[in-house]
């Protein structure tokens, strides 16, 4: 029979150590005439990052960055940018497990979090509240995986 050290060591455990707001800005440089009924909504653009750095053997800090932006054809209607990290401690995983778990399950369970933070700014801003679209972290992280794969395939091509 396994001790209980054994246990622990061998199921995968993800736990939420700390969020925080790292970095919040809101603009609206129209202010106050921005804030008058319009006849059409404004393109909204939203970019996602994630980032992700071991601070010790089971302790990563990962960081999702939202930019917001509401444009009114060439004016800016308001800009939002938000970076809100988690402290996670990871264990028992796998190697070749741990980036799907840092890029995708941890942004998952802090993109509700944060998708709260930028509502509330627009919000406060004089705007509906900004509800951002499910995000499907999976994709992104295959996607960043093949961008950085063509990338590595081209350096070797030019050197």
């Amino acid at each position: 029979m396994a001790n209980e050290t054994e246990t622990q060591a061998s199921n995968p455990s993800l736990s939420i150590l700390a969020q925080y707001t790292k970095d919040l800005s809101f603009e609206n440089p129209g202010a106050p005439r921005s804030l008058q009924a319009r006849d059409t909504a404004p393109a909204i653009n939203i970019n996602v990052n994630v980032n992700a750095n071991p601070l010790s053997d089971s302790d990563f800090d990962v960081v999702l960055t939202l930019n917001a932006q509401a444009m009114d054809g060439d004016k800016v209607v308001f800009a939002a940018e938000l970076v809100y990290g988690g402290v996670f401690r990871i264990t028992g995983f796998p190697q070749e497990h741990m980036l799907p778990v840092l890029f995708i399950e941890c942004p998952r369970l802090l993109f509700p979090f944060a998708r709260q933070v930028i509502a509330d700014v627009t919000r406060n801003g004089g705007f509906p509240p900004l509800m951002i679209d499910p995000i499907d972290f999976a994709q992104m992280f295959t996607q960043r995986i093949a961008e950085e794969q063509t990338r590595s395939k081209v350096q070797a091509l030019d050197s």
